[in-house]
């Protein structure tokens, strides 16, 4: 790998996305072209399912991603590891969940369920922000059929506590006030990233993570050159290397162009 380019490592929602609005800045699309056209590996990784996020890959022409949160990994448009979260774990979660009328969400790689009516308010609010087009259809066993590489669980903050110690095999992340990541334990955008790490060859410098939320800490933890954006948690700006203005402030462009990876204006 030549020593001048670099690997950059994006999340979605609040990073490369605003963070209300979920509108991609004019800016951070001219940065991820000029960073392309310059030669660096750009990267998405983010929580998202693979099919919630098609239209931005494409408008970014971007054919390396994290996804499911470390559960799914392509690089250059080819799957080079998929991890699936444990059918009988799962239906044991779900069984438990339905019980306290808490809504779980399965996803494969292609679409999303739910095995209980799917208007229940805790998902309508908290698919609503990720603004996509797609929303969970309400199917029967689809969880007994398919590779589910991550599930969604629908409760209150604090509410988890019970899954955590019940169900000491899976991760919960919270992203919404109302809904959390169901991961295997240890599973996190860190490790899909040292999969993809396995194939190429960019020294610990030549790293760059960007991210705002629970589930970019580890990634953010792990890659050198760390980058928090204004709108992240204050626990995700202390664990940075760097903090950059607002995604909606041209965050993505100002930290690049501080870094010297893009020039300045």
């Amino acid at each position: 790998m030549v020593s001048d380019k670099s690997i950059l490592f994006f999340d979605i929602d609040g990073t490369l996305l605003t963070e209300e609005e979920r509108t991609l800045p004019a800016s951070t699309k001219e940065a991820i072209f000029q960073l392309k056209e310059l030669g660096h590996e750009v990267a998405i990784a983010t929580g998202r399912a693979k099919f919630l996020f098609d239209d931005l890959r494409k408008e970014l022409d971007i054919d390396t991603y994290i996804c499911y949160n470390g559960q799914y990994v392509v690089f250059r448009g080819e799957v080079i590891y998929a991890n699936t979260l444990q059918t009988e774990a799962l239906e044991e979660l779900t069984a438990f969940a339905l019980h306290n009328n808490h809504p779980v969400v399965y996803m494969n790689d292609e679409k999303m369920t739910t095995n209980v009516p799917n208007d229940h308010p805790y998902i309508v609010e908290s698919i609503a922000t990720l603004k996509v087009d797609a929303y969970p259809s309400q199917e029967q066993d689809f969880v007994k059929h398919n590779n589910i590489y991550q599930g969604l669980l629908f409760n209150t903050e604090g509410e988890e506590k019970i899954y955590q110690q019940r169900f000491p095999d899976f991760d919960f992340i919270r992203w919404h006030p109302k809904s959390l990541d169901i991961l295997p334990k240890g599973v996190s955008k860190a490790l899909g990233i040292k999969k993809l790490l396995e194939y190429l060859d960019f020294p610990a410098e030549r790293q760059y993570a960007f991210g705002d939320a629970l589930n970019d800490m580890e990634m953010i933890q792990m890659i050198p050159n760390s980058v928090a954006m204004g709108n992240a948690l204050p626990e995700i700006k202390e664990a940075a290397s760097y903090v950059t203005k607002n995604a909606s402030d041209n965050g993505i462009l100002y930290s690049l162009q501080q870094f010297g990876l893009l020039p300045k204006n």
